[in-house]
């Protein structure tokens, strides 16, 4: 295990802690909030968040995971497992003065959610990979003695028919209680991880988090705060600021397997852009962000890996650096011009950038894709870059419970 890292907000200092198998690295994250709880549902009740567990599942390791134990002992350690379409990602932390501190990580690309859109079904090839990865995970919460967690699962678990299935199956066979995320879920806690990274003198924030299976995505109207002289957002006030959300039925593996990924032209990437787009329009529809945005102070905020390699390589990185990446801001036409030079590359040359490699190289111009979508929908000039989100927001959310999580809010001026 490498040495754990101190981030305090937007400056992204320290050196990070290694992440098996990732593009990414993952290391601490600090954030600013000093609210109670957050009016998350508990899985256990099977509440408007959460698919309720078969009752078999809430005992036994359930209750550690879960429940707020009375006792917390000195120094705990609190996880987060993301179990999502594409990778499989956890986090330990322990609380500190200022937030908390990653003291382990692990990223595994899993693709549990391959060919589930097609059939429904998780397949044995996809299941097997994740439960290996899984091994690692519980064998990571084992050793650091982990005093509370929470696991979740996204898209792949919510859509397959077996599903569950395999679920019950890493429950019987690591201890692993992993809890099946609803969209609306997933899309809060996306929020409340990246909260820190929100401007606070916009009008106007979209979060979006570009998966594997779906994409979340969360317009904030920051005039719905109840003070604008804060200069960086708490986890709470960030979800109050929710004027709309939704969970577009689509990600990177299902946008590239609907349409190929490997060999992408110009005309096909176009195609791709136009299906997600006729997605969006319901939505847009509805709230009329468009024209709620035009000539009000908007950026966008990205957590997904799409948006953390277009940084990447618009930064010139000789390789993925976490620290450089994750707060960093973009210009859209910048985002844009890397968009349409990986249109351009083979799947070779694709494969050769340092910050995609060949475990990506097939699924990030369906994410540019994606991406190239939300920008004609609701152009933007500003981009803000987030390596963290939701795994940070169940750590932010355990340790708020538990009463462990402090930091300090910082006073500005709203800039019109």
């Amino acid at each position: 295990m490498g040495d754990s890292t101190d981030l305090d907000d937007a400056q992204i200092a320290g050196n990070a802690v290694p992440v098996e198998d990732s593009m990414g690295l993952d290391d601490g994250v600090q954030a600013n909030t000093s609210q109670p709880a957050l009016n998350l549902p508990d899985p256990a009740d099977g509440g408007p968040g959460y698919e309720r567990a078969p009752e078999k599942w809430n005992t036994g390791l359930a209750d550690r995971q879960r429940e707020a134990p009375r006792d917390i002992p000195e120094n705990p350690v609190y996880g987060a497992l993301d179990l999502g379409t594409n990778n499989c990602r956890l986090l330990l932390a322990r609380p500190t003065r200022r937030g908390f501190r990653v003291i382990d990580a692990f990223s595994r690309i899993i693709r549990l959610g391959e060919g589930v859109a097609q059939s429904g079904r998780l397949s044995d090839a996809a299941m097997k990979r994740t439960f290996e990865a899984l091994r690692v995970c519980a064998g990571k919460i084992e050793r650091n003695d982990v005093h509370r967690a929470q696991l979740v699962a996204t898209e792949a678990c919510r859509i397959a028919v077996n599903g569950i299935d395999f679920l019950d199956g890493v429950r019987d066979r690591l201890g692993l209680e992993i809890d099946i995320l609803t969209a609306e879920t997933e899309a809060r806690l996306a929020v409340a991880g990246c909260a820190s990274l929100i401007d606070t003198r916009c009008d106007f924030v979209l979060v979006f988090d570009i998966g594997g299976g779906s994409s979340e995505l969360i317009w904030l109207d920051l005039n719905l705060l109840q003070s604008r002289t804060v200069r960086t957002l708490d986890r709470l006030d960030a979800q109050t600021c929710m004027a709309a959300w939704t969970s577009l039925p689509v990600g990177v593996v299902t946008l590239a397997e609907h349409f190929g990924g490997k060999f992408v032209t110009e005309k096909l990437f176009e195609a791709m852009v136009d299906y997600v787009l006729e997605m969006l329009e319901p939505f847009e529809r509805e709230h009329r962000f468009g024209a709620r945005i035009a000539s009000r102070s908007t950026h966008f905020l990205g957590t997904s890996g799409t948006v953390t390699t277009v940084a990447g390589i618009q930064l010139g990185l000789p390789r993925y650096d976490r620290n450089k990446v994750d707060g960093c801001w973009l210009s859209v036409s910048d985002a844009q011009a890397v968009t349409y030079e990986l249109v351009a590359q083979t799947y070779e040359e694709r494969i050769a950038q340092p910050c995609i490699g060949r475990d990506r190289a097939d699924l990030v111009l369906a994410g540019c894709a994606i991406l190239e979508a939300l920008i004609r929908m609701w152009p933007c000039e500003r981009m803000r870059v987030a390596d963290r989100g939701l795994r940070e927001g169940i750590l932010a959310t355990l340790m708020i419970e538990d009463g462990v999580y402090r930091a300090r809010r910082r006073p500005g001026r709203r800039r019109r």
